[in-house]
């Protein structure tokens, strides 16, 4: 059989597909980045997009050694995560509410960088990202293999593949960006996906719940 360093081609490639439909399903990382993208631009979404991947890159290093699955062990760490987590997305929703009345003159680079560390921030406070790795990439591991290699790699895989994902949603919500430039316009559409990311924060409470 084929193999791609510590993990056999088939198995990469059929962790792939699950990941990309692991992604495809909608969630916070999905709905803040339409909000950014189309309301604030792709350069704005593209920095979000690295921040996340980052996070996500975080997150698959410490679950390689068994950081993530101490967490999922950890009732008062999971929930921890777990809480700190909404509320970040209920301020941001709150944020990108506010900024329907209120817009606030900041150099793009201070702009991008802003962006850039609440999309890592986010992720990290993630808890279903952890859950991830913990519960569903083992499941991908060859047992008669060190389980370590491994790990890096379909970490690195899923995050290459969340990364795609989350680039075309920037790529496709930036395409109604100039359609927006009406203040009016910009206003519904940025309140109408924000308070879209609070039903999505309540909901992740709600789903990451055990």
């Amino acid at each position: 059989m084929l193999n791609f360093f510590a993990v056999s081609v088939p198995t990469l490639l059929s962790f792939a597909l699950a990941s990309f439909l692991i992604e495809l399903t909608p969630g916070p990382n999905m709905t803040y980045l339409a909000l950014v993208s189309a309301s604030d631009g792709r350069k704005v979404g593209f920095a979000t997009v690295a921040g996340i991947t980052l996070g996500l890159a975080i997150i698959g290093l410490l679950a390689a050694f068994g950081v993530a699955e101490l967490v999922q062990a950890s009732r008062l760490a999971y929930d921890g995560l777990r809480w700190a987590g909404v509320l970040f997305l209920l301020y941001l929703a709150w944020d990108g509410w506010r900024q329907g009345e209120i817009t606030v003159a900041a150099p793009k680079h201070e702009g991008l960088v802003r962006y850039f560390w609440r999309g890592l921030v986010t992720n990290i406070l993630n808890p279903k990202a952890a859950v991830f790795y913990v519960a569903v990439l083992p499941t991908f591991l060859d047992a008669t293999r060190s389980p370590l290699p491994q790990t890096i790699l379909l970490s690195f895989v899923y995050v290459a593949v969340a990364t795609i994902v989350h680039t075309l949603i920037v790529v496709l919500a930036g395409a109604l960006e100039p359609m927006l430039n009406d203040p009016q316009r910009e206003k519904i559409a940025r309140r109408a996906l924000s308070a879209l990311l609070a039903l999505v924060a309540i909901w992740f409470g709600w789903s990451t719940t055990r």
